[in-house]
């Protein structure tokens, strides 16, 4: 038995071209993410037009990025070389995309001379969202789901999806992360404005250490995993994210901590002379 909700089509055409709502989430997610980062541009010293130059180096890169880190992990699949460049019909992996963004941005800030641990602050928060918008572009392809569900009392959506392609409910997990990312976007966004860090950088720390613990999980659950020999690839880059922010949590609070050592040694001096 399928859900009506389920039973959606992937498109519709257009003139006689066929429109994928995939693509249509995509887009929109690319489009919030550049809208948001600019209301948040301000709070690290960057003005609206800064971000949209971002944009144009990004966005291209991160599509570029996107499509190679998938066709590396399904070469078998790709033995027509012009096959490759077929973005349209799909096959994008987002941790190519993210390397690509990043990318874009370190171009950004070496050739406008901007500071790059402040403007990944406020991507931070732009990023996750749209992540968590993307995933449903997963929802109208009816891919990136998890195991298997046998059992007819759990067979409901959210907790899992009917997939019309093998005729079976399966764990609903581009769900799951569109939650997890949609909850650590709000929690970023109280860091943003509530929390006054001391050095740039720490909210995109943040920001690696809660999307690396979701997708790290989550990732576990698919059956469409990119893997490199026994290993999903994307659990993998998922806990070298925690343990990047982690550390650069640790140094932050090690360089805060020695400061305030100095500090304190410096006064004692100026009260032991007085």
């Amino acid at each position: 038995m399928t859900d009506s909700l389920l039973s959606i089509p992937n498109g519709f055409m257009l003139f006689g071209h066929k429109i994928y709502f995939y693509g249509i989430t995509s887009a929109l997610s690319y489009l919030l993410g550049v809208v948001l980062a600019m209301v948040f541009a301000k709070k690290r010293g960057f003005k609206k037009e800064d971000i949209l130059t971002l944009a144009c180096y990004v966005i291209p890169l991160a599509i570029i990025g996107a499509r190679i880190y998938y066709v590396l992990f399904k070469l078998d699949s790709y033995k027509n070389f012009v096959d490759i460049f077929k973005i349209w019909e799909g096959g994008l992996g987002f941790y190519g995309g993210l390397i690509g963004g990043a990318l874009g941005v370190v171009l950004y800030c070496l050739i406008h001379k901007k500071n790059l641990l402040a403007l990944a602050d406020i991507i931070a928060p732009a990023l996750i969202i749209s992540q968590s918008l993307g995933r449903w572009g997963n929802f109208f392809n009816q891919e990136a789901y998890g195991y298997e569900v046998t059992s007819p009392n759990m067979q409901w959506f959210p907790f899992a999806v009917y997939i019309d392609a093998v005729s079976s409910w399966h764990l609903a997990t581009f769900f799951y992360e569109s939650l997890w990312n949609f909850v650590s976007f709000w929690i970023l966004i109280a860091m943003l404005y509530r929390a006054d860090f001391k050095n740039n950088g720490i909210l995109f720390a943040f920001y690696l250490i809660f999307y690396g613990i979701g997708r790290a999980w989550i990732e576990g659950l698919r059956t469409d995993s990119l893997y490199l020999g026994a290993l999903r690839v994307s659990q993998v880059l998922s806990i070298v994210f925690i343990i990047c922010g982690v550390a650069y949590l640790a140094y932050c609070w090690w360089k805060q901590r020695k400061k305030e050592d100095v500090t304190d040694k410096i006064i004692k001096i100026i009260k032991k002379d007085l």
